[in-house]
């Protein structure tokens, strides 16, 4: 444990010096005996977690890692707790979704007994076309990205309120307001309504969205609304990552 705590205060000592340090320095600020610190930090080097370049130590790629994972950890963290609470404010499941390598992926979901999500009784990869996150993804895409996304998952009618032909859906896609929340009532599942809000997120497209049972439809968009609002005041502090 000893040496464990010796070697992270060098691993902060250097992160502390973005030009980089010689050993003298770091074992002095480090608190450390030099040879002490001559020895954690050829192992430090050896594992990765530093460098040394004409007789200074930077960190290394392993640290640098460690450091990327940290920050995802900690953006992730926080937009569950946002969804959470979104939950709880709003009455509603929510929902994180993005645009990826072709494919749409539901990131995180925040629900509870009295909110419980969709039931994912149909791929929703697949089935984009016919539901509000899906439909919000494939409105941020450009032309070719949307027409090879519907080239692999065709237009399928899962309920009698599903849009019919892949032209139509088309249609409504280019329609959607830029920001405007996109809205489906029983297309996916029958006894359910959603709303997607588009997020911006660098340059993938992303949303999050809500559901609600059909005898509450007339909260929708009122929900909606706020979860929009809600949304901004986050991005207004935080920039959400796509990668959590």
């Amino acid at each position: 444990m000893g040496s464990v705590q010796r070697a992270m205060r060098l691993l902060e000592a250097v992160a502390a010096r973005e030009g980089g340090a010689p050993a003298k320095q770091l074992a002095r600020e480090a608190g450390l005996a030099l040879p002490t610190a001559y020895h954690l930090l050829r192992t430090l080097t050896h594992e990765g977690y530093l460098h040394r370049e004409k007789g200074l130590f930077f960190l290394g790629e392993a640290a640098e890692r460690l450091s990327s994972s940290g920050a995802q950890q900690k953006r992730r963290s926080t937009v569950n707790e946002a969804l959470a609470r979104w939950r709880d404010s709003i009455g509603a499941p929510v929902y994180y979704a993005v645009y990826r390598e072709g494919e749409i992926e539901v990131m995180s979901v925040a629900e509870s007994p009295g909110n419980p999500a969709v039931e994912e009784w149909a791929d929703f990869r697949e089935t984009g076309h016919a539901h509000a996150i899906g439909q919000c993804l494939l409105s941020q895409l450009d032309e070719d990205a949307r027409r090879d996304h519907l080239d692999r998952y065709p237009v399928q009618s899962l309920t009698p309120y599903t849009v019919r032909d892949e032209r139509t859906l088309l249609r409504r896609l280019e329609r959607m307001g830029r920001m405007e929340p996109v809205v489906e009532r029983q297309a996916y599942a029958l006894g359910t309504v959603c709303a997607a809000i588009p997020l911006t997120a660098g340059t993938t497209a992303a949303t999050m969205a809500i559901s609600l049972p059909f005898h509450q439809a007339e909260r929708l968009l009122p929900a909606a609304r706020q979860l929009q609002a809600e949304i901004g005041r986050l991005l207004g502090t935080l920039t959400i990552s796509i990668s959590i």
